[in-house]
């Protein structure tokens, strides 16, 4: 069967219903709170004990893996519930923090992979079986990394419902972030887990304290699934590197964080700290590069970050072109708006990122060369994708998107993750913090 096995946001929640109404009193599902858009945030709960522990699943619209890995573990702790007996423990699991970006970035899912609609075929492209890897009739049930960027959505940073603004910022607090506040102190949860997905390239674990023996569990988690590991990841560049793959919060570190395009936030995984919270942030990649773990050194790093700079600033630039090149448009409808204004913030923020990538020690190995590379591409390429949808699918930003996709696949080699594997990477880890903490 073609297409991705992510299930949609729809189809997450009749399962759970389904799941809980076969075993009702192994697990319980209540709304904790709803979206901006009225839709509800629904907490899947498994066990009785006094203690908790919190995952939250689907933070960032364009990464639906945490949702199938909670219903995943929520399914077989209703199937063996002495596995949470032992720990004297309630595990909650927030099915998805962000439905109404969700529902955006979820077209995806219900389109084939690598196919389009009608009419939206490209000139001079080559027949089935003579694309990229992951692309040709022996990996057909693979979705492609075109199909996942031609309906890909991402909301803009101070849309993204786990960072909150600080208190001097006059923007609302979004009621996602609100809720998922109060379930903190409602849980005070021994250990939040947050569950993501790289897009493309290798799987790293951020941990707000170090844990005795996580970072060797992990590493052979990821080695027992042939998942490679960041060899520094970019996320948390101010974080102690523990070990390939594995970043824990200095002492010192401020309690805010700040992303590129200059927003300023608490991120929900620092804020659970005050009641003692271990926070485990674990990323899972879609496509893996292998590349990202090599540890061999880079005679010159200045190099390997200039010419990531160039790729990243020559590419907004020409993507600047384009779309003044189409004239003057304006999104009309909410979704088209949503689309505009996370597009506009990533054409804005490269020389910032460029910035920050000079001012760090990055690209000291061929790993973080690879990663750097990578990020260099899929950064235009994300503004890209939603630009074309904001502006109606002008062929011009048609072709840039499926360009650029394919010349990010082929450069790096990058091969799908089943997503049995993306699952069982993050469930194995949760169950070996929790274990190692509880």
């Amino acid at each position: 069967m073609r297409g991705t096995p992510y299930p949609t946001l729809g189809e997450l929640l009749r399962r759970a219903r389904a799941t809980v109404a076969a075993r009702p009193g192994a697990l319980r599902l209540r709304a904790v709170g709803t979206s901006r858009a009225g839709r509800p945030l629904w907490l899947l709960s498994a066990g009785h004990g006094p203690r908790h522990i919190l995952t939250v699943a689907g933070a960032h619209a364009n990464e639906p893996v945490g949702g199938v890995t909670s219903l995943s573990l929520a399914e077989r702790f209703a199937r063996e519930p002495a596995l949470l007996q032992e720990s004297g423990c309630t595990w909650n699991f927030l099915l998805c923090l962000d439905p109404d970006g969700a529902s955006l970035a979820g077209r995806w899912l219900t389109g084939r992979s690598g196919e389009r609609p009608p009419g939206e075929g490209l000139p001079g492209e080559g027949l089935p079986g003579e694309g990229l890897p992951g692309e040709g009739p022996a990996a057909e049930a693979s979705p492609t990394l075109r199909g996942y960027y031609r309906r890909f959505y991402r909301p803009a940073f101070a849309a993204q419902p786990e960072f909150p603004p600080v208190a001097s910022d006059p923007r609302p607090v979004m009621p996602e972030s609100e809720a998922l506040v109060r379930l903190i102190d409602e849980l005070r949860p021994v250990v939040q887990f947050s569950l993501h997905g790289v897009e493309v390239g290798g799987s790293f674990l951020q941990l707000t304290r170090a844990v005795p023996g996580a970072a060797a569990a992990y590493r052979r988690i990821a080695a027992d699934l042939g998942i490679p590991l960041e060899h520094r990841p970019f996320d948390g560049m101010g974080w102690l590197a523990e070990s390939p793959g594995v970043l824990v919060l200095p002492d010192s570190s401020p309690t805010e964080e700040r992303d590129p395009s200059g927003f300023t936030s608490q991120a929900t995984w620092l804020y659970a700290m005050r009641h003692g919270t271990v926070s485990a942030v674990v990323e899972a990649p879609f496509w893996s590069v292998a590349g990202v773990s090599d540890p061999r050194p880079v005679a010159e790093p200045r190099r390997e970050v200039a010419e990531a700079s160039e790729i990243l600033l020559g590419r907004a630039k020409q993507l600047e072109a384009v779309v003044g090149e189409l004239g003057p448009r304006s999104p009309e409808t909410p979704e088209e708006i949503a689309h505009f204004t996370a597009a506009r913030e990533l054409m804005d923020i490269g020389p910032g990122v460029v910035d920050t990538w000079n001012s760090a020690e990055l690209a000291t190995t061929v790993g973080n060369s690879v990663s750097l590379g990578v990020a260099a591409r899929r950064i235009p390429l994300r503004a890209a994708a939603m630009m074309r949808q904001a502006l109606g699918g002008a062929p011009a930003l048609d072709t840039l998107v499926e360009t650029w996709a394919r010349e990010l696949a082929s450069t790096f080699d990058a091969r799908w993750v089943p997503v049995a594997d993306q699952t069982e990477l993050q469930i194995r880890t949760m169950l070996a913090l929790a274990r190692a903490l509880v």
